[in-house]
């Protein structure tokens, strides 16, 4: 408490740097602490929430509501941004960041937001059945997917959930081949071809310095 109680008078007086939270999805992790990286002048943090709740969006909404009004409680931060697109809640988490006088990241998933809006949407037009996976989804794709939705289990639902599929698209965030290579391996398991385009973080990071109020950083 003395030390968040410093701080803000340390931020009153100019002394420090304004110091931004971001409270984001358990799949953005890295990429946040990337974005965070490419602008030095940036006192930001990161706190992320279970990546699994993604699984159960309903919940999304609850629990960035009781992450930001503890960190309101600390009372060190002169932004707090939730680092979640809509992510399926429907408007909820919307709701829940006027309610609590934050914003969220842009966009209706993460996928829009690495590959831009207008390039998302032109994916979309090309091949509407698409499956999208971002590097963390590789990462952890046996957990998330094969093993989340049943499908080790229950092969017989691979083609319930992807038999409208037609393709794979790795959104990538790094120029990594070992990833690359695990993109191709995940997307035979599921029947489907697979494509990869390299995405970076810089629109991430131009997202979070331009709702934090900095300049914006390079591109990467």
């Amino acid at each position: 408490m003395a030390r968040a109680a410093r701080e803000r008078s340390e931020h009153e007086r100019g002394a420090l740097p304004s110091k931004v939270l971001v409270i984001g999805c358990g799949a953005l992790v890295r990429e946040l602490r990337a974005a965070a990286a490419l602008n030095d002048g940036l006192r930001l943090e990161v706190e992320c929430l279970p990546a699994i709740l993604h699984n159960r969006p309903e919940r999304i909404p609850g629990a960035v509501r009781r992450r930001v009004r503890a960190a309101k409680a600390r009372g060190a931060y002169s932004t707090i941004i939730v680092g979640y697109m809509d992510c399926g809640t429907g408007g909820l988490l919307d709701r829940v960041c006027a309610e609590e006088g934050v914003e969220r990241l842009p966009g209706a998933h993460c996928y829009e937001l690495y590959a831009g809006a207008e390039a998302f949407a032109g994916l979309q037009d090309a091949e509407p059945g698409t499956f999208y996976l971002t590097d963390y989804l590789v990462r952890h794709f046996d957990r998330l997917i094969m093993d989340g939705l049943g499908v080790s289990r229950h092969p017989e639902l691979r083609e319930a959930y992807f038999g409208n599929y037609t393709r794979v698209v790795h959104l990538a965030q790094a120029d990594d081949d070992r990833l690359a290579r695990a993109a191709e391996r995940a997307a035979a398991r599921l029947g489907l071809r697979c494509t990869r385009i390299v995405t970076g973080v810089g629109g991430l990071a131009g997202r979070i310095v331009e709702l934090a109020g900095a300049d914006a950083p390079a591109a990467a």
